[in-house]
């Protein structure tokens, strides 16, 4: 049963209800008759109640002494009537009584206690207003007992109309208020149609207090709610895009998003850089478009063209893009984006992810391992092909015996320089391994260091034809050191500086002490090294672009050697300009 039939089912009891009030209030009106009739019937007995009260005023009137008994039924009489007041001006005229009546019982009261008693007689008074309460009562009798008779023809002949109008109205109300009824249910039925496109302004006017206002009330307030939800939902997803847009921004690997149909989503700042467009240019754009115009962009997209797309994306060689001045060499990949279609229960592909991944260093890393087994390689052929000769002269029996200790010293150089090249591989590896480094510190005298490392190199010396200056003060204090790796370490600068310095050249080894370490510098006078290559020869594998001032070396020694003075607590660095030798220096804690 819909809404509509159970409205007109209501009315229609509404009618019966109006036909059955109508039927009550002829009864009434019945009722009313009868009940106007008793309040004449009261009149009547103020009427009465006046009468009785003349007679007892003239019984009063005749008694020659005070009689108490004749005035206590006056009382009597006249607060009946004052309780029976029933028209206008008659509960002044009972006041008046009632004031009068006690001034009787004073004027009694002073006869009987010999006073002189009131020239003016309170019965006259009393006997006075006793005519005016029947005059009143007489007159009202007259005046309802008409009206009642003209009202109650009156009232028949009203609610005989009033039940032809109820009836009408009943009638009229049943053909229209269920419209009326129905009306709010299309207003809550457009509002929810607005609700459910995500329109939550659409609220319902209030425009009553019955249940549709009710509604009304709850359906505004769960809008308001919705809308307090979005917005705090907006507020959460805008918090999350923004983080995400500032995780994507920060990433060192350029990254661009495309669609299904390959428009362009997302680019972030580096991709944009590297293929020199802004962001504007690209996001909303069709990739297909742009790379028209941008070379790298299609060299980009091409493995995306291949049938097998992964393996066209693996294969693709390393891009070389000159970035800010510097070689830069970035790694594809793709990345296709898929997502669950619930409709079709399949998996739908949405979109494809590019990157670029900076992977300079690890092409510097490898170019570097290429150099550094390149120059190992060089370095262990050349002192083994010196050893092979010089073993094929020793063995012709008629070689003096003079150039055989020349060529033993030779033989024997060759090999300091190989067990020297392996050690310093050996270190490398134990401190790639995470090894560490064992240090036995103590007590040390630098001056003993320099001696014996002096000592050590000097055959280089004086193949070159260098001269040593020493420069230690007689009282350098002792320091906390380890004798070995502080040995080793001035002598690979020793070693470094012989290997760049010119022939007849002056080398000078200076140790001060100041702040609570004692400095040792290695001063030479070789081609020097340049300001932008200060640190990069403290690195492994390090080697100087410039092939005609430097010679030789692993590019193993200076990293080592910082690692050994680091851990005992000092520092090794260079100070050099290009043509003003070099000053190798070194820290080491003074013994407290």
């Amino acid at each position: 049963m819909n809404l509509k039939t159970k409205i007109n089912l209501g009315f229609l009891a509404m009618l019966l209800l109006v036909l059955s009030i109508g039927g009550y209030a002829w009864y009434s009106l019945r009722q009313l008759d009868r009940s106007s009739r008793d309040a004449l019937t009261a009149n009547v007995y103020s009427v009465e109640l006046g009468h009785r009260m003349l007679r007892s005023l003239d019984q009063l009137a005749q008694s020659p002494l005070p009689d108490t008994a004749g005035t206590a039924r006056f009382m009597a009489l006249v607060q009946q009537e004052a309780r029976n007041v029933t028209e206008p001006g008659e509960q002044q005229v009972a006041d008046a009584l009632v004031r009068g009546t006690q001034q009787l019982v004073q004027a009694q009261q002073a006869a009987r206690d010999g006073r002189q008693p009131p020239a003016a007689s309170p019965l006259v008074e009393l006997r006075i207003l006793t005519y005016r309460v029947i005059s009143l009562n007489t007159e009202a009798l007259t005046r309802k007992t008409e009206a009642a008779n003209q009202r109650t023809d009156r009232a028949n002949r009203n609610l005989l109309v009033f039940i032809t109008l109820a009836t009408l109205l009943a009638l009229a109300l049943a053909s229209s208020v269920p419209e009326i009824a129905v009306q709010p249910l299309r207003k809550l039925t457009a509002a929810l149609s607005h609700a459910t496109e995500r329109d939550f302004t659409a609220t319902i006017p209030q425009e009553s207090g019955d249940e549709f206002g009710q509604v009304a009330r709850a359906f505004n307030h769960m809008l308001a709610q919705l809308r307090e939800y979005r917005t705090s939902t907006t507020a959460e997803l805008i918090t999350e895009r923004n983080r995400a847009a500032s995780i994507v921004d920060t990433l060192d690997e350029g990254l661009l998003l495309l669609d299904e149909n390959r428009r362009i989503l997302l680019a972030n700042p580096v991709m944009c850089e590297l293929l020199a467009l802004p962001a504007t240019r690209l996001v909303g754009q069709s990739a297909t478009q742009v790379r028209l115009e941008n070379d790298l962009l299609h060299t980009l997209l091409l493995p995306l063209d291949a049938p097998n797309q992964a393996a066209a994306v693996a294969a693709a060689p390393l891009l070389h893009i000159a970035q800010r001045g510097e070689e830069a060499f970035y790694q594809l990949a793709a990345q296709d984006l898929v997502s669950y279609n619930e409709a079709t229960d399949k998996t739908e592909l949405v979109g494809q992810m590019l990157t670029l991944r900076n992977v300079s260093d690890f092409k510097k890393l490898d170019q570097v391992k290429s150099d550094f087994l390149a120059t190992v390689s060089h370095e262990l052929k050349t002192p083994l092909s010196s050893i092979n000769l010089n073993v094929r002269l020793l063995q012709d029996e008629r070689l003096p015996a003079d150039e055989r200790q020349r060529v033993t010293t030779h033989i024997r150089q060759e090999t300091q320089r190989l067990q020297r090249m392996v050690a310093e591989l050996l270190a490398v590896s134990r401190l790639d391994a995470g090894a560490g480094i064992q240090l036995d510190v103590r007590p040390t005298n630098l001056a003993e260091v320099v001696d014996y490392a002096t000592d050590t190199v000097r055959p280089q010396l004086t193949d070159k034809k260098l001269r040593l200056e020493l420069e230690l003060p007689p009282t350098l204090p002792a320091v906390r050191a380890d004798v070995e790796k502080t040995t080793w370490v001035l002598i690979n600068l020793l070693a470094n500086a012989i290997r760049y310095s010119p022939s007849e050249e002056v080398l000078t080894v200076a140790a001060t002490a100041t702040g609570g370490f004692v400095q040792v510098q290695v001063v030479d006078h070789g081609p020097g090294i340049a300001a932008e290559h200060h640190e990069r020869i403290f690195q492994r594998f390090a080697q100087i672009p410039d092939k005609v001032g430097y010679r030789g070396g692993s590019g193993l020694g200076l990293s080592i050697a910082r690692e050994f003075i680091t851990t005992q607590g000092g520092r090794l660095w260079v100070k050099s300009e290009l043509g003003s030798g070099s000053r190798f220096c070194f820290t080491l804690p003074i013994v407290k």
